[in-house]
Order: structure tokens, then sequence, then C-alpha cells
């Protein structure tokens, strides 16, 4: 495999969009995110009503790349081998003596097999606020938290795409590439995230459009288990066989997509890359179901920015309770309860140093992702046939960052040692 990577060599480019080309105004988006579930568990649930009550502790706890343990109602950040880095409990953080109580100087039990949970009842809960919120239906019915107010005030959610990515989207087409758009969001969602970032005219940018993918099954199913459907005011109808021309599609499978773009392409094997925010549901699996390329968008990679919220609330920040305005940290930002992203210390005991490594997440990114960028508008301006140094494992696994690597895995200037 070549140590570099070109947009150029790609016949396809496809592209998740929450996150990825829908940027949102992430302070305001995750407050309201957050609220959608708080109100559902008090409301419904009965859950203690504090949950509403949301203070600068509870932001900083919020952080990407942990694991939930079920069992033992921990949540857990992991080192690349499965050594548990930090722990709490609920959210009350683990000191190291009780991590090694619960989980021994190993990797967690879980890390390469799972059971089921017993001991704690909650996420079922949670996921009946998932449901709640964010069904495929939610949107049309005007349910639940999250749709309507999206729905009321897109701006105050959303970020506009900036001109140079749309003129970066041209280009591409001009150069003859297929364009996909690949998402989970149901398609009304879909339309109403498109026409604000992009403009009424979105359509035009893409070949494809695919809406309530439900990835990552979109990569790892057979037409049989994930056929396509059409859509007919926004309503999914019967299933197709196979698919045979470009258009607007819901749900389905990448095997079909892959037949359709050799025939769109003229190429035997059309070489696909890519977008997306989410390891879980785009970038894993496209690499290791499709064997695609794939650009992994990764806001933490901001970190070197400062980011100022866009204030749109009309009410005077000193007429709100103590908590009230407050919003969530920037997700570049490292939380003080859980440290930087991409590495942290193998907590020492008894005098005994501690060791610096490399976070299961970062180690994940390195080994499914053929570069990561910050955003599409980090390399809307270069030249289609860029290269870029791709993440290989002969390389520096600092290498596949674009267009610097995170500063916590870099030690004066190079690359960290991996332990």
């Amino acid at each position: 495999m070549s140590p570099s990577f070109s947009l150029a060599e790609c016949e396809v480019l496809g592209f998740d969009l929450d996150h990825t080309l829908c940027r949102y105004r992430l302070p305001h988006s995750s407050r309201l995110i957050y609220d959608s579930f708080a109100q559902y568990l008090v409301t419904e649930k009965g859950y203690d009503k504090d949950l509403l009550t949301v203070t600068p502790e509870n932001w900083d706890f919020c952080c990407k790349g942990l694991a939930l343990d079920l069992e033992e109602g921990n949540f857990l950040k992991l080192a690349k081998d499965g050594t548990v880095l930090r722990a709490s409990h609920g959210t009350k953080s683990m000191t190291p003596e009780e991590i090694l109580e619960t989980y021994g100087r190993k990797e967690w039990k879980h890390f390469k097999t799972h059971d089921s949970q017993k001991k704690y009842e909650f996420w079922k809960d949670v996921v009946a606020a998932i449901q709640h919120n964010y069904k495929t239906s939610a949107f049309k019915e005007n349910c639940g938290t999250y749709f309507p107010e999206v729905k009321n005030d897109p701006g105050k959610y959303l970020q506009r795409c900036p001109e140079s990515v749309k003129k970066w989207l041209r280009q591409l087409k001009n150069a003859g590439k297929v364009l996909l758009l690949i998402t989970s969001s149901h398609s009304d969602y879909c339309r109403l995230l498109c026409e604000h970032i992009l403009g009424n005219d979105f359509a035009e940018f893409f070949d494809i459009v695919i809406t309530n993918a439900l990835k990552p099954g979109f990569f790892s199913h057979t037409p049989n288990q994930r056929p396509f459907r059409t859509l007919e005011n926004d309503e999914e109808q019967e299933a197709l066989l196979s698919l045979d021309k470009p258009g607007w599609y819901s749900q389905g499978n990448a095997t079909q997509l892959y037949e359709l773009l050799k025939k769109m392409t003229g190429k035997l094997e059309p070489k696909v890359v890519y977008f997306g925010d989410s390891m879980h549901s785009d970038i894993f699996p496209a690499h290791h179901y499709s064997n695609w390329e794939t650009v992994f968008i990764l806001e933490e990679l901001r970190g070197d920015e400062v980011i100022t919220p866009v204030e749109t609330e009309s009410e005077p920040l000193e007429k709100k309770g103590k908590y009230e305005g407050h919003h969530p940290k920037a997700p570049n930002s490292d939380s003080k309860q859980w440290g930087s992203f991409f590495v942290d210390n193998i907590s020492g005991l008894e005098s005994t140093e501690d060791t610096l490594v490399q976070t299961w997440c970062c180690k994940c990114i390195s080994t499914y992702s053929t570069i990561a960028i910050p955003s599409i508008e980090a390399i809307a301006d270069l030249p289609l046939d860029y290269r870029f140094t791709r993440f290989s494992s002969n390389s520096s696994e600092t290498a596949g960052f674009y267009p610097n690597p995170p500063r916590s895995l870099l030690s004066n200037g190079e690359p960290m040692p991996t332990k």
C-alpha cells in the first residue's frame, strides 16, 4: 500500500451528514440532546429532578471515548491494550486503589468478550429515551424534545457550510467524481439539515442520497438483510431487489451500492473514500467490511483553536439561574476528570513511575482511518491531487493526522513513543 493518499485517485466520495458535512453549534446542540434525555427520564420514568440542573462539573464529565461497564455501573477510559486508565462509578471518580480492586492491573475483562448486563437496569430507560426522541417518525409527529426545537430554530443549532466546502463539492463533481450522502438520519430531518447548510439546491451536489441507512449495519448486512427502499413523501416503500440507478433511497447495504458504483464509474473495482465522524458507525465498518478508504472527522484536532459560542438566546445571562446559561465545553477541550482523548498515564502505586500510553480510541484512529482531519473545511482549499500521508504500521502513528497531530501525542515536537 502506498504511504500516501490522494482524493484524485478515488472515483467515489461518500459523506456522513451529522457532524461531518453538517457541523453543529455544539454548545447549544449538546445541551438540547442532554435535555431531550433528562426531561424524558424525569417526566416518564420518575428519575430525580436534579437531572434537569446541569453544572459546569457535569459538562466537564462529558467526554468522548469512554466505555460503559453496565455490570458495575462504571465509566472507563481504556488504554489501547484494554488497561483501565481512569474510571468513575456514575460520575464519581474512582481512585487508583478502587480501580485496582475492581479490575486488577490488567485489561478490562470485556475488552475482548461481552456478556449481558445483570446488575443495573438504567440502560433500558436510556434506550427508551432514545426511541422517544429519535424514532423514525419523531420528526414528522413533532414529538419529543429534540426535533421540535431544531425545526423551530435551525440556525441556533446548525452551522452553514462555508463557501469553500460548497466550492470543493462542485470541484469534485466537475472532476467526474461520484458523490454519495449516506446518513442514518431519516429523510425529513436530512432534508432540513441539507437545505439549511447547503441551500435548497443541495441535491445537485450528490448523485446518490441514502437516508435511514442504519449504520453500521449498512456496511455489514447482506442485501437480503437490509434491502434498499424507495421513498414517497418521506415514507419508505417496497424493498428493491437491486439498485439500478442514482437517486434518493432509504436503508440499503454497501454490497448493492458498490455494484451500482461499478456501473456508474465503468470500473471493476472503483476506489471509494468515506468521510465520517463516528468510529463505530462510519470509520470501522467502512474500512473493515467494505475495504473503503476512510477520512475520520475528529473535532478534537481543533485543540489549538479558541471556539467562541455564538450567543443566540434573547434573555441576558444575569437573569438566568446559576447554571442555566452554562453550556458544554468545546469538544476539543480536555476534560479535567478524564484528561486527554489521545493519551494518558497508567497511574503508578507505591512510588512506581507513571507510564504514558495511547488510549484505545487513539489506537483505533490509526488502525481504521486513512487520515484524520478536524473538519472538511480543513482540506477544502487543497488541490484534489494533494498527497496526504496515511496512517500506516510502517510509519509514525501520528503521520495520518492533518494538518497537524494532536499536541498531546507529541513530545518536544517528536511523536510520542508508544509502550
